[in-house]
């Protein structure tokens, strides 16, 4: 393995001269002497040509996130080739084997990351202990972007790449793959049609252009033909395409679109429910370039496909695009950097819009694709409010939680084909807002969520900590505020009390509907989990805005929207009946943007208020979290940038529970997370950063964070660090 050389401390003022004469010396002495050529310890032979191996080990830590040197034995060398994945011998009683100057240690998976002449260390290099297999799975363009992507958010390059090379199997490389299938012809615009510049878009893809866009989809079915269509326009011109989805069921729907549009073989899919077998078979053939087309979920945001031309993002505001393993990368931002590195085109796509996607248009990086008003309203259901005022004067809702407008709905609904019923997730915790106009209590200091705590007469900020004693709001100048925590199970026994007569079918966490027949149906479904109705849902039931809305989450409202216009679009477009009820109140911004059918107007008002406030994504943050010990051993420890703020630190509360998991299970997850143990009393502190200052922020924290790796400690020293965190309240 390679060596670093020390820096080397000068003497005392009077005898600086001598000394640094003295280093000159030996510095030419070095240099005028010839390098020793590499070798083993016990003298074996070592290849002829490039005998010296560039191998980063797989130990997912920042003071140990380089290459190490390493010798090719010479009945290795002609397997021993760059991306392949080896074993090497590393770490000897407790700590790592430096330079290879004594055998030992144990064996550690690893890739070979090049071949060169010789190593900066003359001495015996420890040699290659086992080439696992030689097909080679890691190329320069992966490992570059691996790199990137672990700079950007502060991790290992070890990690980036257990995200991004799957684990080998052995029969899957036996499987004998042939060349890439001819080239489609070009796709009409079909459903694209729709859109302002949705035939433009698929033509600059056909010439071989390497145009980006933020595309709204219309509501109904057609979203996976369309990106279908923009994958074979893209193939079409010779090159590949990539297309990321949040779960297995979008992924199945756009796999299905891409089968009618090219036929069969002609694309991979990569997901983890299709095995590891059939998962690592698959990522093969787009390495070697047997298929130029990829449909997958997150972890296929790496996938090697030749000659990229297109990479595609649907709704990227799903949280399960942002991985849960270190070092977090989200899927938005590494297609964003294939898109810049590969000069390729970017789509990123949903029927609704986020703050993100909406600074990529501001900022010119990339054009809309939008539908015209006509059009919208020709697609999109009738969508119906019932605010507090109306529940209150409502018996119904009163007695049942399930107001008079939404039960009619309903009955009527049912007449035509299924309801669908959209109840909140269990576990959402509200954050206090105005009882009088519903604005979010928020801190004078930092503009952090405040919190209520039972007992407790002060308000504490969740990001700095400091206590707001006197609250009122800024808006209407009221002062009393409000919280509301609702479950699901309550509304599905009260639906099938209601109707007892109609079928009630469930999707949520223990058992997720992929579609359901057209007749008439209520379908109970948590967001997200909703499953596609034949021909459409007749109607729709929004129920318990304030669950969502009231979560202590800078993204509530934005969620909160996604998740309603996600369900919205199940429903039959309002020349065909349907329609939609949502129970929240009808003047906030969420219940007007889903009333108009303006997403795209929403994300750029929350936008613009987050550019005056500081708040992601025009600012940059980072949490830090652990013990109070360690967060405030690191903090004083980092050298941060001189125009970064530090929120906090402030007491962590574990993640919610999983129906069915265990302790160690739970364990497990808040360990992948960067979150405390249930029963661990953890701290967490915000830095953020202005615009142009995220790379300085991201490295100063690596640099910290692996100084002190180096020197080693307890888990319970131990922080976690994680660049741009979903929630940071």
């Amino acid at each position: 393995m390679s060596s670093e050389d020390g820096q080397r401390g000068g003497g005392a003022a009077g005898d600086a001269a001598p000394e640094q004469l003295a280093l000159v010396r030996e510095a030419v002495r070095k240099a005028k002497a010839p390098r020793a050529k590499p070798r083993t310890w016990r003298g074996a032979a070592v290849a002829k040509e490039l005998p010296v191996a560039r191998v980063l080990v797989d130990k997912g830590v920042l003071h140990l996130d380089r290459y190490f040197d390493y010798a090719v034995p010479e009945e290795l060398d002609a397997v021993a080739q760059p991306g392949v994945r080896v074993r090497v011998r590393f770490g000897a009683g407790g700590r790592n084997v430096r330079e290879g100057r004594r055998e030992g240690g144990s064996l550690i998976d690893g890739f070979l990351v090049e071949r060169v002449a010789e190593s900066d260390y003359a001495g015996p290099l420890a040699a290659l202990a086992q080439v696992v297999s030689p097909e080679p799975v890691l190329g320069p363009e992966l490992l570059a972007l691996a790199r990137a992507v672990a700079d950007r958010y502060a991790g290992s390059l070890a990690d980036v790449l257990q995200l991004a090379v799957p684990p080998r199997h052995g029969r899957a490389e036996a499987v004998e793959m042939g060349g890439p299938p001819p080239a489609p012809a070009a796709p009409e615009a079909g459903p694209w049609r729709r859109y302002g510049r949705g035939e433009d878009f698929l033509r600059a893809l056909a010439d071989g252009g390497a145009p980006r866009a933020v595309w709204t989809a219309l509501p109904g079915p057609d979203w996976a033909e369309e990106i279908g269509r923009a994958v074979q326009a893209t193939l079409a011109s010779g090159r590949g395409a990539l297309v990321v989805v949040p779960a297995g069921r979008p992924a199945a729907r756009v796999d299905e679109a891409l089968k009618g549009l090219l036929g069969e073989g002609r694309h991979a899919l990569l997901t983890a429910d299709a095995g590891q077998e059939r998962r690592y078979r698959e990522w093969l053939a787009v390495r070697r370039g047997a298929v130029r087309a990829v449909v997958g979920t997150r972890a296929a945001m790496f996938a090697p496909v030749r000659d990229l031309g297109l990479v595609v993002i649907w709704d990227d505001g799903d949280a399960s695009h942002s991985d849960d393993n270190a070092p977090f990368p989200h899927v938005r931002e590494v297609l964003e950097l294939r898109a810049t590195r590969d000069k390729c085109g970017f789509l990123l796509g949903s029927w609704s819009c986020t703050v993100e996607a909406a600074q990529l248009v501001e900022s010119g990086w990339a054009a809309p694709i939008v539908a015209g008003r006509e059009q919208v309203r020709a697609a999109a259901p009738l969508v119906r409010t019932v605010g507090d005022g109306d529940l209150a004067r409502d018996e119904a809702a009163r007695a049942a939680r399930l107001p008079s407008l939404a039960w009619q709905v309903a009955r009527e609904g049912l007449k035509a084909g299924p309801v669908l019923v959209q109840v909140p997730r269990r576990g959402y915790v509200p954050r206090m807002a105005c009882a009088r106009c519903r604005e979010p209590a928020r801190c004078r200091h930092c503009a952090g969520p405040l919190e209520a705590q039972d007992g407790a007469g002060a308000l504490p900020c969740g990001w700095c900590g400091r206590e707001e004693a006197g609250w009122h709001c800024p808006e209407c100048g009221g002062y009393r505020l409000r919280a509301q925590v609702v479950g699901a199970r309550r509304t599905a026994e009260e639906l099938g009390r209601a109707f007892p007569a109609v079928p009630v079918r469930t999707s949520g966490r223990e058992q997720v509907l992929d579609t359901v027949p057209g007749t008439p149906a209520l379908v109970v479904s948590t967001p997200g989990a909703e499953p596609v109705a034949e021909g459409g849902y007749a109607a729709a039931l929004l129920l318990d805005g304030w669950a969502m809305l009231g979560r202590p989450d800078l993204r509530a409202g934005e969620d909160a929207l996604r998740r309603w216009i996600g369900a919205a679009s199940l429903v039959r477009d309002q020349g065909a009946g349907g329609t939609v009820v949502v129970v929240a109140e009808p003047t906030l911004r969420p219940v007007q943007a889903l009333v108009r059918w303006d997403p795209v107007g929403h994300a750029v008002r929350e936008l613009a208020e987050r550019a005056e406030l500081g708040f992601p994504p025009v600012s940059r943050m980072a949490a830090v979290s652990g013990t109070a010990e360690a967060v405030a051993d690191f903090l004083g420890g980092v050298e941060l940038p001189s125009d970064a703020e530090v929120l906090g630190p402030v007491p962590m509360a574990a993640p919610g529970p999983v129906s069915g998991a265990g302790p160690a299970a739970e364990a497990g997850r808040a360990r992948r997370m960067g979150a405390p143990v249930r029963g661990e009393q953890w701290e967490r502190a915000l830095i953020r950063v202005p615009p142009g200052s995220g790379a300085a922020l991201a490295g100063a924290l690596k640099n910290a964070q692996a100084a002190r790796m180096a020197r080693g400690g307890s888990e319970s020293v131990r922080v976690r660090i994680r660049v741009d965190p979903l929630d940071i309240g």
